[in-house]
């Protein structure tokens, strides 16, 4: 089989075709059944082939038919990855409220945690506390407003926490 290029390509004289195009068809039906194994359905198989195709005939320099099969092999397999994805993603308008998990928490028992924990807490705790529920400060701004280490706010956080957890206890008893 004589070889040729024709405007930087590699062409076969006897196909008049590059390694990649001839690649391609010759793997078509073994691209098929990779594809079909991972997306199940012969309508996103052939996009995932066309897909595949698209990103590899204007980047056809290769130098030989394995070269050319492991690039269409791995392009076929990430791009059913891809399509993958994209099914298991949800957009956000498309969830209704009723789908969204309910608080068993009402606003009367929120307030009465708040009141419950103010009254639990340190004057430092109740600042920290105060600082992240209503005002959104992260660990950093709150040790630099309250003049403390972060590792101390931190430490608070993780006591907060703790007393959150058992003030909620004793609110289901």
């Amino acid at each position: 089989m004589l070889l040729r290029f024709v405007g930087g390509k590699r062409l076969y004289s006897d196909m008049g075709l590059d390694l990649m195009t001839s690649s391609f068809l010759g793997l078509r039906d073994k691209l098929y059944h990779i594809a079909m194994r991972y997306l199940q359905n012969d309508e996103d198989v052939q996009d995932a082939l066309q897909d595949t195709w698209l990103k590899l005939s204007d980047k056809g320099d290769v130098e030989s038919s394995q070269e050319a099969r492991n690039k269409l092999v791995t392009v076929l397999r990430n791009n059913c990855i891809d399509q993958l994805r994209k099914k298991r993603t949800v957009p956000i308008d498309s969830i209704t409220s009723n789908d969204a998990p309910q608080c068993s928490i009402e606003t009367e028992d929120i307030e009465r945690l708040e009141h419950l924990l103010q009254q639990q807490l340190t004057p430092l705790q109740r600042q920290i506390f105060n600082l992240v529920t209503h005002e959104g400060c992260d660990y950093e701004q709150i040790a630099k407003r309250l003049s403390i280490s972060v590792e101390a706010v931190r430490m608070n956080m993780s006591r907060l926490r703790k007393k959150i957890r058992e003030t909620l206890k004793k609110l289901d008893q």
